[in-house]
């Protein structure tokens, strides 16, 4: 393949640039979001054994509490990709913090059903505002060698957030019963204010401020973001073709049309797309979709269940099962971390799917010999633990990471932020059905069978990412729509120089 050029904008993908502490130091607050996230997530799962004593709740109610919040986030992604568009991706996650502090507040007071619900969903609305925009802002901030990197530490982030719930259901566990899920929950309100303090010491991403017209602004974050002027003037150049605007345009401030700054948006998505936008939209929708249809909701949520239908009987070996959980799950993530820009996207997904697709199948066995054995199975019970484990694992080095990493990547510019809400309330959307309906499937089918069927998805989703699903490694994100628009996808293959189109 020849070195590709995109007008006179391909200098960040031919020559690339160095890592940039500063970059990574913003990127780094903007996921501490999704720490605050991937600890509720990975709290509730503990919490709910407690939550469902102390309250006398019954299932159904404790599967309505654990899917609530996403449809909740559902609402708020696609709030939030209008929002940040309007009030920018900086603000947008400080409001996130406030909406999560809040949340945080009513669930960890809580005094009964009606009030814990509401808290859940409250924190619902910023989950949905959070996980949409700590992608965008780490995408839009990083350079093309490093995107990968710095773009999957907000699923690092859900990772460790996960990783620290697990562990907080272990030691306030041991506290009374109806102080121990409230602490559970309510303490993640103080990582929340300080974030919403920390945040507003960022800087804005420099394309949304070019969308506004604030080019003086935009150049001045862009030489912090880069290691070089020159880096900064040909990342500063391909922004303003991208928005429509005159490369060699040198006014600080320029007035835009409305159609760059949000409006209009959601035609061009959803009523009239261009076949190259239709195609962005159905890869990152269907990422998202397949990251929840193969069952990681029900392994987070309901690991405590499936390891005591395994054989673990104690709440202590329960709770301590689940850490695992939050190790198999974090550690791949750093890996992956490093991945990204050396092995690409596209090939990381397939691994990552294609070892879910044996774990999963190897767990669902494992249960049913469990389910239909009139005497314990001790080999059943191991592989059970293993085979959960080493499906977290998979998950994490490719599917976790990369489906944010892609779908925040791979939308035009003004289409970015609301692009990736649509994206992420599908996510929501399915990570909603799981939860809320794998304890009904698992008594339908039995719980070895529900995780045939996320096998069985997993296959599916195998096929989607091998078919429709370039790779984007190295690729800025102005030469991203070109791979997928087929003539010029060619063109670009064979060292072709091709003209951008403006976006």
């Amino acid at each position: 393949m020849g070195v590709e050029k995109l007008g006179d904008g391909g200098g960040e993908a031919e020559k690339p640039s160095g890592f940039n502490r500063y970059a990574c130091a913003c990127v780094v607050v903007a996921s501490m979001i999704s720490i605050i996230f991937g600890y509720d997530s990975g709290v509730m799962s503990g919490a709910m054994i407690f939550i469902q004593k102390d309250l006398k709740i019954n299932d159904t109610q404790v599967s309505i509490l654990a899917g609530i919040l996403n449809i909740c986030a559902l609402v708020g992604s696609l709030i939030a990709g209008r929002t940040s568009d309007y009030i920018g991706r900086r603000y947008s996650i400080v409001l996130a913090s406030v909406i999560f502090l809040l949340g945080s507040v009513l669930m960890g007071y809580g005094p009964f059903y009606a009030i814990l619900m509401t808290g859940r969903c409250v924190a619902g609305i910023g989950v949905g505002f959070a996980i949409m925009i700590a992608p965008v802002y780490s995408t839009e901030i990083s350079s093309a060698t490093h995107r990968g990197f710095l773009s999957s530490l907000p699923e690092l982030c859900i990772a460790l957030g996960s990783l620290l719930g697990y562990v907080s259901n272990y030691f306030f566990a041991k506290l009374t019963l109806r102080l121990g899920w409230r602490m559970m929950l309510g303490v993640a309100a103080i990582p929340s204010l300080a974030l919403a303090l920390g945040s507003l010491k960022m800087p804005e991403s420099p394309r949304w401020l070019v969308l506004q017209g604030r080019l003086a602004e935009a150049k001045r974050v862009l030489l912090l973001v880069c290691n070089s002027e020159q880096e900064a003037e040909t990342r500063f150049r391909d922004i303003k073709i991208a928005a429509g605007i005159d490369e060699n345009c040198k006014e600080d401030v320029v007035k835009l049309p409305r159609k760059t700054r949000g409006e209009g948006v959601w035609k061009e998505l959803l009523l009239r797309p261009s076949p190259t936008v239709r195609w962005i939209l159905l890869a990152a929708v269907g990422i998202h979709f397949f990251e929840h249809a193969t069952g990681i909701e029900a392994v987070v949520l309901y690991s405590p269940r499936i390891f005591k239908k395994a054989g673990v009987t104690s709440n202590k070996g329960l709770l301590l099962a689940t850490v695992g959980v939050g190790l198999a799950r974090f550690v791949p993530v750093i890996i992956a971390a490093f991945l990204l820009d050396r092995v690409g996207r596209r090939r990381l997904l397939l691994v990552s799917t294609g070892g879910m697709i044996v774990a999963l199948t190897g767990l669902g066995f494992c249960l049913t010999m469990v389910e239909h054995a009139k005497e314990e199975l001790s080999w059943a019970l191991v592989l059970s633990i293993v085979a959960t484990y080493a499906y977290a694992a998979f998950f994490s080095v490719g599917m976790a990471p990369v489906t944010w990493v892609y779908s925040s990547e791979i939308f035009p510019l003004k289409l970015r932020a609301q692009g990736m809400g649509i994206s992420v309330a599908v996510n929501r959307l399915m990570n909603s059905v799981v939860s809320t309906s794998f304890l009904s499937i698992s008594k339908a089918i039995t719980i070895g069978g529900s995780f045939f069927m996320f096998a069985g998805m997993s296959v599916l989703a195998l096929a989607f990412f091998y078919f429709f699903l370039p790779e984007t490694k190295g690729k800025s994100l102005e030469e991203i729509e070109m791979l997928f628009t087929r003539r010029k996808s060619k063109a670009i293959d064979k060292g072709v120089e091709i003209q951008p189109n403006s976006v």
